[in-house]
């Protein structure tokens, strides 16, 4: 289930961190990222060769309000229900501080975060072809997820993220709805796939989401200050636009790359 026939898809997510080891060995621990790179002050993470996270440290940077406008959370999308069935047993038997878990009628999705408060989804689509109500509209939801169901369906242990799997969207905290529709629909060319009250989310190419935007904890939130956490985002596309990076109305960084 890849979002890769998209024109536009979410490439790498920056996070600024205080504690860089203890943040990285969270994400290689808990979804089994491998390193792919970096320094000193920065890790790269991923799945197969393509990054997918990175990390910078700085220890003394300012600790981010979960009230600011930045990351409401990372989504890791699976290749298969399989895979996600196997996670489910790996978070289980590794005693995962798991803060939720879904089931969105267009994918099946299990919330933690990472030691800093940093938001992460992981989850596995549904079948495309039952995303779609009788009036063609993409249908979500928020609806109890059958956490035994879905562990029987692994097929294998866990070994680490596999292969494929890939940061299917990124959801943010932003100010307001209507300025985010703004910017992400009419300036970065994501159509409005879907809302929720406080919400709104956006597709390329027919997904039913590689970008969210909600005010739910941020209603009113000014431009970002530096600080932890969200410091920008890739979006990988078919044809990457003459102006390459980007800022968003509340500091988001956003970088536009090619696929190859």
């Amino acid at each position: 289930m890849s979002t890769a026939a998209a024109p536009l898809e979410i490439g790498t997510v920056r996070l600024v961190v205080n504690d860089l080891t203890s943040v990285s060995d969270f994400y290689a621990r808990a979804i089994g990222l491998e390193k792919l790179g970096g320094d000193g002050t920065t890790t790269r993470l991923g799945a197969g060769s393509r990054v997918l996270l990175e990390l910078t440290a700085d220890r003394n940077a300012r600790k981010s309000s979960p009230r600011e406008a930045g990351l409401f959370h990372t989504a890791f999308l699976l290749p298969s229900r399989a895979d996600l069935g196997a996670w489910v047993h790996h978070a289980s038997e590794t005693r995962l501080p798991v803060q939720g878990a879904s089931d969105h009628l267009v994918s099946e999705a299990i919330y933690f975060a990472d030691p800093e408060g940093n938001g992460i989804e992981i989850y596995a689509d549904r079948p495309r072809e039952t995303w779609r109500g009788p009036d063609g509209k993409i249908k979500m939801a928020t609806d109890h997820l059958d956490i035994p169901d879905l562990a029987a369906a692994a097929r294998a242990k866990w070994q680490g993220a596999p292969e494929g799997a890939v940061v299917g969207h990124i959801h943010l905290q932003v100010g307001d709805v209507p300025t985010a529709e703004g910017f992400y629909r009419d300036e970065l060319g994501f159509p409005v796939m879907a809302h929720y009250p406080g919400a709104a989310f956006y597709g390329s190419g027919g997904y039913h989401h590689h970008i969210a935007t909600n005010v739910w904890n941020s209603r009113g939130a000014a431009k970002r200050s530096p600080g932890t956490g969200l410091a920008g985002f890739t979006i990988r596309a078919d044809q990457p636009p003459a102006q390459t990076r980007v800022t968003d109305p509340w500091g988001i960084e956003i970088e536009f790359t090619g696929k190859n």
